[in-house]
């Protein structure tokens, strides 16, 4: 089951007697954890049937005790271990797997196990999918976070520019929790009718529409020289703003997709920008680039990325060097 069904689910008030949500991802572990706090019991309920445990500091014998209890002022009792992945698993779990073998319907207990995975060799992991609702949450690909914040817009019926979704991508990582943030702050900032432009990113998060790596790889892509060394001036001048290895990063995976591009057998706008994990609306981009960087100075290109990314980790460069330095020297050779 995705998390999208069992936040529907949630939402039709159709309750699992028990979850693990478990995974690298905590986004949709806490958002299915704070979807259940908020919509089994009313806040007069709370003081009587909800309990909030953290992983560390309790035990399976209380969570067993406590699960086994009936509500006194509502259908439910919900239960949330948080932070689960620090209970005793290997010590106490028989304690746990007795229970999910004479579940008390009325209790509803949640474990919200973030940063890894559970190992789904053991027993108590089948009693879990035998029992309730198993959901693994894992992190997303770093190619597939554009497609994923373009969705999010479009499940509240907003509409994203392709070019300020790359921003956010470019910018943002793939922290999902820190993603959707600055997501609900643009939904709440921009007017419902207002596609989401490239000026609101400016305006609500802080990455500048003219000068971020976005802006370098298009002019890169043009070979206008002007442009890039004003885009570099600016990283020198706000490095904290513009990381040194994330733009080298951004870079290199940029003209990788240029290298792919010059392979590509059918260039076709849908199936080219399949193949590259990109809108086709930066295919025009992907096309001239091509143009201005044939194969041989593509590789060149990337060969430079590479050396110059072991340079900001200090390998190879005089005591005295400035990234602003490096930065300059990495984009006039990529463009000569």
């Amino acid at each position: 089951m995705n998390a999208n069904t069992i936040l529907s689910d949630i939402k039709k008030r159709k309750y699992s007697p028990v979850y693990l949500l478990h995974g690298d991802e905590s986004y949709y572990i806490d958002l299915i954890s704070d979807a259940l706090e908020e919509q089994v019991l009313n806040d007069a309920q709370k003081g009587f049937d909800q309990t909030i445990l953290y992983g560390k500091d309790t035990s399976m014998v209380n969570i067993v005790n406590a699960a086994k209890r009936y509500p006194m002022m509502s259908d439910h009792q919900l239960i949330i271990i948080k932070e689960a992945q620090d209970l005793k698993w290997k010590t106490e779990e028989e304690l746990l797997l007795k229970y999910l073998e004479n579940l008390t319907p009325t209790t509803i207990l949640v474990f919200a196990y973030k940063y890894s995975k559970f190992d789904k060799r053991k027993k108590i992991y089948k009693a879990f999918e035998k029992s309730g609702i198993v959901l693994e949450s894992a992190k997303l690909y770093e190619n597939k976070i554009g497609e994923w914040v373009t969705a999010q817009f479009h499940s509240v019926q907003r509409q994203i520019h392709p070019q300020a979704a790359a921003m956010m991508t470019e910018y943002l990582g793939t922290d999902l929790s820190k993603i959707a943030n600055e997501i609900n702050k643009l939904i709440l900032n921009v007017p419902q009718e207002q596609e989401i432009q490239p000026l609101h990113i400016e305006q609500n998060i802080g990455i500048s529409k003219d000068f971020n790596v976005f802006e370098l790889q298009s002019a890169l892509a043009r070979r206008n020289v002007v442009k890039a060394m004003q885009i570099v001036d600016y990283f020198a001048a706000n490095p904290k703003s513009n990381p040194l290895p994330v733009v080298i990063g951004n870079l290199g995976n940029y003209f990788t997709k240029i290298l792919k591009y010059h392979y590509l057998p059918d260039k076709s706008p849908q199936v080219a920008a399949k193949q590259l994990g990109v809108h086709t609306f930066f295919l025009k981009e992907y096309e001239m680039a091509a143009r201005n960087f044939n194969r041989k100075k593509t590789f060149e290109v990337i060969h430079y990325l590479s050396t110059y990314d072991l340079k900001t980790k200090g390998l190879d460069i005089g005591p005295f060097t400035e990234n602003g330095e490096i930065i300059r020297e990495l984009v006039f050779k990529i463009l000569h």
